[in-house]
């Protein structure tokens, strides 16, 4: 199926994303089609496990990713749907591109280091006018892409277009090892064009981008080009300036739509209610039922923020707080109380904690969270060449 024919046609007061001219029978054909290869793999392993009745850590490991890896794909059908379903709104607001793309770095830095994948940055500053939560999604989706097809190092690069002044994300990476590129490979350009592909491609043409990929040689890339650059931020010179509330600007450079975060709760009823205090955040949720189910999701990708029952706490799950705060020191830990409607701070280990009332969920979580990631929010480390 070919995706150009994605157009966005806009409704007032909110336009949002139209439908494309989409053949589901294709779509589901593909969808299932990749999970079952990839369920097929894991079922191996499993079978092998339950042959010999052991499993090493690496062949645990490859579990772990094929799964996750199906739970991905399923989620990409899900977004896609919603977009070709026109149920997604589409706003526009002042972005930083380089310092999202280096957060969503940060956010998978874990996977990067379990895959051995390395991945060259050359960043330049950039700001556009975007949808907060599709632009951090099209950033997902092309690390996805480029983390399931590479098999060298991935260069991800952002540049600005002198006139008209235009950034440009820019991925490129090899799909084939050199051994092999000169041999027919069957399926061509089309075996790269997977789920994690059809999303980014809809996501883009969605945010009216241009959209450019070039596969020769048994190397790919891919160029993404945003219209709705911006000028560089002039410095603020007066006291006015000075002494004004900025706190706008900064939440829309670190837009809290697309930030992960990760609840550890034994008891179905509040994990419930949390999903639906958080649901009108655009955040992404993910749930564990206890500090070992963290410890073990945290080892592939750390969240933004950690929200957890006061009943967890012990001496497992602190060993697992101190070690997700010496790699993340920014991230942001919400507790919430056995009972009552009051937001307190306390002081654990030298740090402030915020403890939200089970009964105060759906009336306070959302805005201490907010302010817990605001609060915590520290500058994004510089580009590199790795």
């Amino acid at each position: 199926m070919d995706l150009t024919d994605l157009r966005l046609m806009p409704v007032q007061p909110r336009p949002r994303v139209m439908s494309l001219i989409i053949d589901p029978h294709d779509l589901v054909a593909q969808l299932g089609s990749e999970v079952a290869s990839t369920l097929s793999a894991a079922l191996e392993r499993v079978h092998k496990l339950a042959a010999t009745g052991k499993i090493d850590r690496s062949g645990l490991r490859a579990l772990r990713d094929e799964i996750e890896h199906a739970r991905r794909m399923g989620m990409m059908g899900q977004q896609l749907a919603r977009l070709a379903g026109g149920r997604v709104p589409v706003s526009r607001e002042r972005m930083n591109l380089t310092n999202l793309l280096r957060e969503a770095l940060r956010q998978r830095a874990r996977e990067i280091d379990a895959r051995g994948i390395e991945v060259r940055q050359v960043f330049a500053p950039a700001e556009v006018m975007s949808d907060a939560t599709l632009l951090f999604s099209l950033l997902q989706a092309l690390l996805d892409w480029s983390f399931e097809h590479a098999v060298s190092r991935i260069d991800l690069a952002i540049d600005i277009q002198n006139w008209p002044a235009c950034a440009r994300l820019t991925c490129a990476f090899a799909n084939q090892p050199p051994d092999l590129v000169d041999e027919l490979q069957p399926g061509g350009a089309a075996a790269l064009e997977t789920m994690s592909w059809r999303l980014l491609h809809q996501i883009a043409h969605a945010l009216g981008l241009k959209v450019q990929r070039k596969d020769a040689a048994g190397r790919s890339t891919l160029t993404l080009e945003f219209p709705e650059t911006l000028p560089p931020r002039v410095e603020r010179t007066s006291a006015a300036d000075e002494f004004g509330d900025s706190g706008a600007d900064a939440l829309n450079s670190q837009p809290l739509a697309g930030r992960h975060v990760l609840v550890v709760s034994a008891r179905r009823e509040v994990r419930n209610t949390v999903r639906e205090a958080l649901r009108p955040m655009g955040l992404m949720v993910d749930f564990v039922t206890s500090a070992d189910e963290a410890a073990e999701f945290c080892r592939a990708a750390l969240p933004h923020a950690l929200i957890h029952e006061s009943s967890m706490a012990g001496e497992r799950f602190e060993r697992l707080r101190n070690e997700l705060l010496a790699d993340a020191p920014g991230l942001a830990i919400v507790q919430i109380g056995e009972q009552g409607k009051a937001v307190e701070t306390v002081n654990v280990g030298g740090r402030q904690i915020a403890i939200v009332g089970r009964d105060a969920i759906l009336t306070a979580l959302r805005a201490t969270l907010t302010h817990e990631l605001s609060r915590l929010s520290d500058p994004l480390p510089t580009a590199h060449a790795g």
